[in-house]
Formats: structure tokens, sequence, C-alpha cells
């Protein structure tokens, strides 16, 4: 199974530097001097990893196939990608594990299945599409998301009234006021408790 370590963004500097928008726990090793990625599209790849370095919380690399900036602006978009098994941490899941998961209550109730796993800033989401067509994103924290059962092909969800879309009418939503029913800054408070390593994507 292939998996996404990276993505390649903007070209840095003249000499052929990128950066990355890392999708690995461990850039350390998977992105290590001398490592050869494949690449999604094919054609871009393989890259070998030259030099790599941090600057302002960014990820640079430098790749022995790209000489100029000209070649590094030609890379973004393209993903740098390894083959893995199943993660063997504990509390941590590869993207292609979660997809096709049953999304079900805490009662046993099905609201729905895992269809992607999304990188947003604050913390990685579950795409859940409902038994009604509708597609929502659940944080991926243990408060929202208290189980993964990969083996028995499902997930269990908590989620605060008004996340799901079958579950709208509980929204809580301010008044124009500012005041709210029950909770003061107009939505339901999500204690985003532990996130959800995913291994990588």
């Amino acid at each position: 199974m292939q998996l996404v370590v990276a993505r390649v963004g903007r070209a840095h500097g003249l000499r052929g530097e990128v950066s990355l928008d890392l999708r690995t726990d461990d850039p350390e090793s998977r992105l290590a001097v001398g490592q050869v990625l494949a690449t999604e599209p094919a054609s871009a790849g393989p890259l070998t990893v030259l030099t790599v370095r941090t600057h302002q919380e960014r990820w640079l690399v430098r790749f022995a196939e790209v000489a100029d900036r000209t070649a590094a602006e030609a890379l973004r978009g393209v993903e740098l990608v390894v083959e893995a098994d199943a993660s063997d941490e504990e509390d941590a899941w590869y993207p292609h594990e979660l997809r096709g998961l049953r999304a079900e209550l805490v009662d046993g109730t099905v609201v729905g299945e895992v269809v992607a796993l999304e990188h947003l800033p604050a913390h990685d989401a579950l795409l859940v599409r409902e038994t009604g067509g509708e597609r929502t994103l659940v944080p991926f924290v243990k408060a929202i998301v208290p189980q993964v059962d990969v083996a028995g092909g499902r997930v269990v969800l908590d989620p605060p009234g008004g996340l799901l879309a079958r579950d709208a009418d509980n929204l809580v939503v301010a008044s124009p006021d500012g005041d709210s029913d029950g909770d003061s800054d107009g939505g339901p408070d999500v204690d985003t408790g532990t996130g959800r390593a995913e291994g990588e994507s």
C-alpha cells in the first residue's frame, strides 16, 4: 500500500530547494538524506533526498534530481510516497486502514461510513458519509472518536449535538444579542482531547 509522506510545496531559493507539507509523524527517517522516494504522479520521480533542514517550522528539502528553481517549481503538488503495511503504533492508523470503516454511535446506531481522513490545521478529521448521503467532517480526537476498531470494521463516535447532519436539529446557534441556548460561544463545546495520530498519509 502506498502512503503519502509529504506533498511538495513552493520552491525556496534558486538552488532547487522545496518546502514540504508533511503527512508523516516520522519525517526524520522518512526524509533522511539518501532516501529514495516514489512520487505521485510517478513520472515526477523517483526523487533522492540530497539535503534536508527546517526553517521557520517548515521542512525544506533538496533532491538530487532537481538542480534549479525552475525544476523545483515544476514539482509543486507532487506527492512523495512510500510502501507501508498497517501501522504497528498504538492509537495510530494509516488512512487506508480507516477508509470503509462503519461509523456508529456509542449505542450501536449506524450513522455512516468513513470515506477519508482529512488533514486540518488544528487536528485531523474523519470524513464520514452519513446514511442519508451527507458528508460530515468529524474531528478525529478521543473525545469525539473514543474507539477505533479496525479489526471489527468500525469507529465509534460520541459527537456533540448538531455535529452530524442527521442531528442538525440539535445544533446550538447564537442569538443576535450574543447569547446562545446553553453555549456562550454559539456552538457546541468540543474538547479536542488527545489528538489521534494517523501514521502516514
